[in-house]
């Protein structure tokens, strides 16, 4: 009863915040330019090849996390052209010095309109997509790793199966592939759906806004314009995993004398259940956070920063992440380790 009497008033709280505060930021985000850069490099016209990456970043520091650098290190070395767009206002000179290694253009711009006024920016300023553009991927720096090789992810974006492609795909909200990692292919870039969204794109200063209409957005104006929208794992996918027989192993583990006082085996049959009640009730869950083990065995790359940094939704089992990472996907979590060190708060990795 206390939970459903704290959810409605959240949800009376958002509301408040969505008919009282929107009105007027919406009206601030069409009076704003969506032009905010303030320099470019290189000089002159940015060089691309058929394939793109348009890599939108923030650091109040301008600074570049090593693993940003190897995550772009890695699209390049997978035939990407790989655009940083910066909304740090500035980037130091030896982040600069590593960006020209990796990078084929660099855009620093004001801190406006999240991370789609930072690509509706980058998509204006290098006329995108260009007569040979055959690819646009989105990508963020919200996400540690890659943990493993980039390029068997990569090779699984088949345009002949989906015009668009998300790693992840989820149904909070309403149905759309997760935005810290979106493909376009050659028919999407060409089509309506396109030009139009981007358009659209107005820098609200209302992060609630840009996930609603944009985030969420992009795959509803994409799949309304004809084209054909995928992920790469599947929710449904990733839910079967969680099945009937993982919990019976679970159970009788619990069971055991060791089980019984062990909080890691504890933790994980409680989100093991959080899962098939979500199932069960068919309550949406964000498959990078409530089902990242679930993805880490199925060979996804990345972890999310907002899991392992504040973990906002309480998931119950995330507490075993290195060994996961060490035993399962047999890579380093070092590096992980070496972030966590500069921005955990009031908690242990």
């Amino acid at each position: 009863m206390r939970h459903a009497l704290s959810e409605k008033i959240r949800r009376l709280l958002f509301l408040a915040k969505w008919w009282l505060w929107i009105p007027p930021a919406r009206v601030v985000g069409q009076i704003r330019s969506t032009r905010q850069i303030l320099w470019v490099w290189p000089e002159g016209e940015v060089k691309l090849g058929p394939q793109v990456v348009l890599f939108m970043h923030f650091d109040g520091r301008g600074l570049v996390r090593p693993q940003v650098i190897d995550y772009m290190r890695a699209l390049k070395d997978n035939g990407r052209s790989v655009v940083l767009v910066s909304n740090s206002g500035r980037l130091k000179p030896a982040a600069m010095e590593a960006l020209q290694e990796v990078c084929s253009g660099v855009i620093v711009r004001k801190n406006v309109g999240y991370d789609f006024g930072a690509w509706r920016d980058a998509v204006d300023f290098l006329e995108l997509p260009r007569a040979e553009t055959q690819e646009v991927i989105l990508a963020n720096d919200s996400v540690f790793g890659p943990l493993l090789p980039l390029g068997d992810t990569l090779r699984r974006l088949n345009y002949a199966k989906a015009d668009v492609w998300g790693l992840t795909e989820s149904w909070q909200l309403r149905y759309h592939l997760q935005s810290f990692f979106l493909a376009f292919g050659p028919v999407a870039l060409r089509a309506e759906a396109w030009s139009k969204f981007w358009t659209s794109v107005r820098p609200v200063p209302v992060k609630s806004y840009i996930v609603h209409t944009y985030e969420v957005g992009v795959t509803q104006a994409m799949v309304k314009g004809g084209l054909r929208c995928a992920a790469v794992w599947p929710y449904e996918n990733l839910i079967k995993l969680v099945n009937r027989t993982e919990l019976a192993k679970l159970i009788e583990e619990e069971e055991t004398e060791l089980g019984k006082s062990d909080p890691i085996t504890i933790t994980r049959k409680m989100q093991v259940l959080r899962i098939r009640d979500g199932v069960a009730h068919r309550t949406a869950l964000n498959p990078t956070s409530d089902l990242w083990r679930q993805l880490l065995i199925s060979g996804f790359p990345f972890i999310k920063r907002e899991l392992l940094r504040d973990n906002p939704t309480r998931v119950e089992d995330v507490g075993d992440w290195v060994e996961v990472v060490r035993d399962i996907l047999a890579a380093d979590p070092e590096p992980i380790l070496l972030d966590l060190r500069t921005m955990l708060k009031g908690g242990a990795p």
